[in-house]
């Protein structure tokens, strides 16, 4: 799979461990930034992962910033994207049974940097249910 992935400040300590992650699980990885530490404006990188699940250039993404939250409304601005902000492996599993998710939110200050990659790794390998929960996905858009 292609996977895009993007933080500011607050997420790039949690970053540089996710890529490598997933590209030992043969994943290609496309790293929108930040580079740093230095502080930045996470939607300027959450945008760019969007963008790139939306257009189809990246299969799924990953947001990462303080809360999650920040990065996940701006990923769902986007009509494509169903971003979801997870805090437990449950979570992220159920993000894409049922909601079909195709971007992961991270809280990087409120979660452990080893349960960030259990659940990245758990919402990556979780296909959609379908189903009756095909009907309630498709009323999420705004058309």
């Amino acid at each position: 799979m292609k996977i895009a992935i993007g933080c500011d400040h607050a997420g790039f300590p949690y970053k540089d461990g996710l890529v490598a992650m997933l590209q030992r699980q043969g994943h290609m990885v496309l790293d929108f930034g930040a580079h740093s530490m230095d502080s930045v404006d996470y939607p300027d990188f959450a945008h760019a992962v969007a963008e790139a699940v939306e257009s189809g250039q990246a299969d799924q993404g990953v947001v990462i910033c303080g809360s999650g939250n920040g990065v996940a409304i701006t990923a769902n601005k986007h009509q494509g994207i169903r971003c979801a902000v997870c805090w437990t492996e449950e979570i992220a599993q159920l993000a894409r049974l049922h909601n079909n998710a195709n971007v992961i939110a991270l809280p990087a200050r409120f979660v452990p940097e080893i349960l960030a990659q259990a659940m990245v790794r758990i919402f990556l390998s979780t296909a959609f249910e379908g189903g009756r929960h095909e009907r309630r996905v498709q009323k999420i858009a705004c058309v």
